[in-house]
């Protein structure tokens, strides 16, 4: 009776989805299953008119039919025409050029919310910061979505859950109340800083992962590089004034856990192609989408040199990149310092271990208790 009732209410709320990769095209899938009213964007005219005629995205999101409630068009007038919310989801690296061609249509009253988990490389900024600068909107009509968020399962009705961040509280829970159904639950917060640095950093740390996995090391190396990682995101997003209880909730570990260990990762799945030894061209050519992780290692490195804050798994990750350190070797260069030293990379303490664990107790408390134990995630 519930989720009837809720479907009701947001029943011919008109949104937008730009981008319909398999993120976008998923989100779509949310949203109509919340019971909006969902126009796509999508930039090759035979993708929106697979998506709108057959109701299938085959390149991005093969063996998934979507709901009725989703239309496709690659004219940007007709899916910006009375969009309310509008959700982005195109590369990072190219978000800047495409604001520029939505703002003429864009509702100036309508919330934009970002799906991107990246940094723009030639200015180090975050997403949310990108489209402030290009939209002629308010910060207050700008909110990012971050979460343990893998395409095919929730496309697939996975349960999952995730995180909707903006500066104000009234327009995170706006979005809030859209972006959720049976099997996606959305909570709020007004730490964009944190929720969007959470889903740029773990992408990096997937990516060792991978490269572990594919040089052949097990479990006890993999959960060392997620546990030192969630260190390294902690302190770097805590430098730029990001709560360090939002990256122990669902848009830090938990989306580090997801990402690290699965293989619908692109980011997990790259990094494990460098660690079999293929070269970083070989592997940007075999992935069929964009790998933002690859993209934002240079550009965070920038920044927490900027804050002083030191990553070792980064620095190892950028060094296997450019083809100067073998995937072998990155493991051994995690575990070994010339002096012994705390868990905390920041101040040599050993309390270090304890905040690691409390964040793992939060984000496990938040994902048995449905995002209640991290105080930062409100439903």
């Amino acid at each position: 009776m519930k989720s009837r009732t809720h479907a009701r209410k947001i029943a011919g709320k008109r949104v937008a989805v730009l981008g319909a990769g398999s993120w976008g095209t998923t989100f779509a899938k949310i949203l109509a299953d919340a019971g909006a009213d969902v126009v796509m964007w999508a930039r090759r005219p035979e993708v929106a008119r697979e998506i709108q005629e057959a109701k299938r995205n085959s390149d991005y999101l093969p063996g998934v039919n979507l709901p009725l409630g989703v239309r496709a068009t690659s004219r940007l007038d007709l899916a910006l025409a009375g969009a309310e919310q509008v959700y982005v989801s195109v590369p990072s690296q190219s978000l800047r050029d495409n604001l520029k061609m939505f703002a003429p249509h864009l509702n100036a009253n309508a919330i934009v919310i970002s799906l991107m988990k990246g940094v723009e490389k030639s200015s180090g900024m975050r997403m949310s910061e990108v489209i402030a600068e290009v939209l002629p909107i308010d910060e207050s009509q700008i909110a990012v979505i971050s979460g343990p968020n893998l395409a095919l399962e929730i496309a697939k009705e996975q349960p999952t859950a995730a995180v909707v961040s903006s500066t104000s509280l009234e327009t995170a829970q706006a979005v809030a109340s859209v972006a959720r159904n049976r099997y996606f639950h959305s909570f709020v917060n007004t730490d964009v800083i944190g929720t969007e640095f959470g889903g740029v950093l773990k992408n990096l740390i997937a990516v060792a992962i991978g490269i572990v996995d594919g040089a052949g090391y097990g479990e006890n190396t993999k959960a060392s590089i997620i546990t030192r990682g969630l260190v390294e995101m902690t302190d770097f997003a805590v430098a730029f004034g990001a709560h360090p209880e939002t990256l122990s909730g669902l848009a830090g570990l938990g989306d580090l856990i997801a990402t690290s260990q699965s293989p619908l990762s692109r980011n997990n799945t790259a990094g494990r192609l460098l660690g079999q030894g293929y070269h970083l061209n070989d592997v940007v050519n075999q992935m069929q989408q964009t790998t933002e992780g690859l993209a934002s290692v240079g550009p965070i490195l920038e920044l927490a040199r900027a804050k002083g804050v030191e990553m070792p798994i980064v620095e190892q990750v950028r060094q296997v990149l450019a083809g100067t350190l073998d995937p072998k070797d990155i493991a051994p260069h995690l575990t070994t310092d010339d002096e012994p030293q705390g868990e905390r990379t920041k101040d040599g303490q050993a309390e270090g271990g304890s905040a690691v664990r409390r964040a793992f107790k939060r984000a496990f408390d938040q994902l048995r208790h449905g995002g209640r134990g991290a105080g930062s995630d409100r439903p």
